[in-house]
């Protein structure tokens, strides 16, 4: 997937600066998809080049001037066409997952830190994710949601994110009780 499907997906919730895609992005899209502020700008005159995306200047008095960005007709062609291909099997390739590999014959101390300080993160996501999901419900229950939202897309992203986000926590914890169970054996 090139990011500009993600950024066209993002404006699917409507016009947008680029700094504020940036800063949504790292709120809605992030748990799939991640991208710099750069990555995003350069992408946005890309997208606006080909057509997908259009620019309006908004002026602005007591700072510069900034671009918005929508959706074109093209853009939401070749969206909808993009949602019609099957996507392709995720690959992952995780550096913590390589030291694990090697722990036998490496530092446990500092692997076994790494997968603690994974799940420390992994937690903080979770709860920007639970903060976000108390937004997207807004006093509604789930299936209301689901029934009467006006977009479902943003909402079944975050129930991924969650999803691995919990698992990250579950498996760091196996690893940290297998890591420790190893060296109780070894030192006895």
């Amino acid at each position: 997937m090139a990011l500009r499907n993600a950024v066209m997906a993002a404006l699917l919730d409507g016009p947008a600066s680029g700094y504020d895609l940036a800063k949504n992005f790292d709120a809605s899209v992030a748990n799939f998809w991640a991208a710099t502020p750069q990555q995003l700008y350069r992408e946005l005159d890309r997208m606006e080049a080909d057509g997908l995306v259009e620019a309006t200047v908004v002026e602005q008095e007591r700072r510069p001037n900034k671009r918005v960005f929508s959706l074109t007709d093209e853009g939401r062609r070749v969206l909808r066409e993009f949602t019609a291909e099957p996507p392709r099997p995720a690959a992952v390739r995780d550096e913590l997952l390589v030291q694990l590999q090697a722990a036998d014959a490496g530092d446990p101390e500092a692997v076994r830190a790494s997968v603690a300080e994974r799940i420390e993160w992994a937690r903080g996501k979770l709860a920007r994710y639970e903060r976000l999901r108390e937004r997207l419900l807004d006093g509604r229950t789930e299936e209301e949601h689901l029934a009467r939202a006006e977009r479902i897309g943003p909402y079944l992203t975050l129930m991924g994110g969650l999803a691995l986000e919990r698992e990250n926590v579950r498996w760091g914890e196996r690893v940290l009780d297998a890591l420790d169970r190893r060296a109780a054996v070894r030192r006895a």
